[in-house]
């Protein structure tokens, strides 16, 4: 989890392993007392299985669920949250974000040399807190300069500011040159020129022992996944998105040192020979993931691999360049037109290979906007809705290594929980109009009484 304070006990989390595997979570016998909260859900997805369970209870008790049982159970003084009109979920995961890169007007290179890192934590702020106001409850955020997911992530834990939980990267590691090096674009009086106290060249890495120092250093620094660059990128200048950019080696140090450490590892890789080589390397995740091919896909099945999709950064992205204009460059325009429709090919392709899915979207404005991944993975690429669903819950919460706490409605998960009126099952879009979510036992939105993050 992203900090001490989440974490179980060995006992806790020894009892809701053994809760796990017994039918139904109804091995609690428990019964509801006046303390607890109690949800009526008229209907339940609970992010690990592909049956929809109706009128089920859910008893929570000091922030995790007690409970999930049959029939709508009540105990004299205890709170009843009445969904019974309502399709209840897991909390969403989002497993690919940037929440310090809000998008907007402006040239990008302007941006990059003019924007503090104070700019950026004023606007992520409200992201964060869009996030959790979507139903988002969970995030993993992958790049943020000067330590400001770090940051973000303690004032959420501490309560100084609303937010979902995170899992964060620091600075991205990058080859010299390569997608994420600070240095691109600029001319080199610039590059050289700590302009903005965020130019972190330590994450810019040849050779492998300075990729297992830059894993060790963003560790110390508090990140708990690693991100790598492996490829080359759409937004970043003068790379292409198929060359692999960090040699095996590199990759195969950094796999290996965060891993140690107790950190998985997400490869940004669109080009094929990225892929593949990230993919028997050891990662626990390929990010787009654009040109992969069947033999990708058998490689990242054989090897228990995530891939995190990440469409709407494709699709909307190449809506946004057309919108406006000049806020990207001509060459970074042109290789994002290139990509997209491939992205979307391709996760069909992966998903009919069996190769295992988790939600992303590496796209803003975040919130209800951020949903529509959903509609494209489904309407487009061809995902069965509650595979989509689960791509956001149960299987986002093992690619974190936090199923455990967090991704399905079952005993000893953390009570975090959204809700829609109808059945996301048959409209896929009514995920982008949560009505209902609890983080933690909770509630943060329950747009039936007009609340909204307090």
């Amino acid at each position: 989890m992203p900090t001490g304070r989440f974490h179980m006990s060995f006992a806790g989390v020894a009892c809701a392993a053994l809760i796990a595997l017994l039918p139904g979570q109804r091995a609690i016998a428990q019964a509801p007392v006046a303390a607890d909260t109690i949800i009526h859900a008229g209907h339940l997805i609970d992010g690990v299985s592909r049956t929809v369970r109706d009128k089920v209870s859910i008893v929570i008790r000091d922030g995790r669920i007690l409970a999930v049982q049959p029939g709508f159970a009540e105990a004299p003084g205890a709170t009843v949250i009445d969904l019974s009109d309502a399709t209840v979920l897991p909390g969403l995961i989002d497993a690919h974000v940037h929440l310090t890169e809000t998008g907007g007007g402006g040239n990008r290179i302007a941006k990059s040399v003019t924007m503090t890192p104070v700019d950026m934590v004023l606007r992520a702020v409200p992201e964060a807190r869009r996030e959790l106001e979507a139903g988002f409850t969970s995030v993993r955020n992958l790049m943020a300069p000067a330590g400001i997911d770090i940051a973000l992530r303690e004032a959420i834990d501490e309560g100084v500011i609303p937010g979902p939980r995170m899992w964060v990267s620091g600075m991205a590691l990058s080859a010299t040159g390569g997608h994420a090096d600070p240095a691109d674009g600029l001319i080199p009086e610039l590059a050289r020129a700590d302009m903005t106290g965020a130019f972190e060249r330590e994450a810019v890495i040849d050779g492998p022992d300075a990729a297992r120092r830059a894993v060790r250093v963003q560790h110390m620094r508090g990140a708990n996944v690693i991100k790598l660059m492996a490829s080359g990128g759409v937004i970043s200048l003068g790379d292409d998105p198929n060359a692999q950019l960090m040699d095996d080696d590199e990759i195969a140090a950094a796999v290996h040192a965060a891993h140690e450490l107790g950190m998985k590892v997400a490869v940004h890789a669109h080009g094929k020979r990225a892929i593949d080589a990230a993919t028997r390397l050891g990662v626990d995740s390929i990010e787009h993931g654009s040109f992969a091919d069947a033999e990708s896909y058998a490689l990242m099945k054989a090897h228990g691999t995530y891939l995190v999709p990440t469409l709407l950064a494709g699709v909307a992205g190449v809506e946004f360049m057309d919108s406006h204009p000049g806020v990207f460059e001509p060459g970074s325009v042109a290789k994002a037109k290139a990509v997209a429709p491939v992205m979307v090919h391709n996760l069909a392709a992966a998903y009919r290979a069996g190769v295992k899915i988790a939600f992303g979207t590496d796209m803003g404005p975040h919130g209800s906007n951020q949903a529509r991944e959903f509609q494209i993975m489904v309407q487009q690429a061809g995902m069965a809705p509650i595979d989509a669903i689960m791509a956001a819950t149960g299987n986002a919460a093992d690619l974190l290594g936090a199923a455990g706490d967090i991704g399905s409605v079952r005993a000893g998960r953390y009570a975090d929980i959204v809700a829609v009126r109808g059945d996301p099952l048959a409209d896929i879009s009514l995920l982008r109009h949560i009505g209902f979510v609890m983080k933690g036992g909770v509630v943060v939105v329950d747009r039936r009484q007009g609340k909204v993050v307090e």
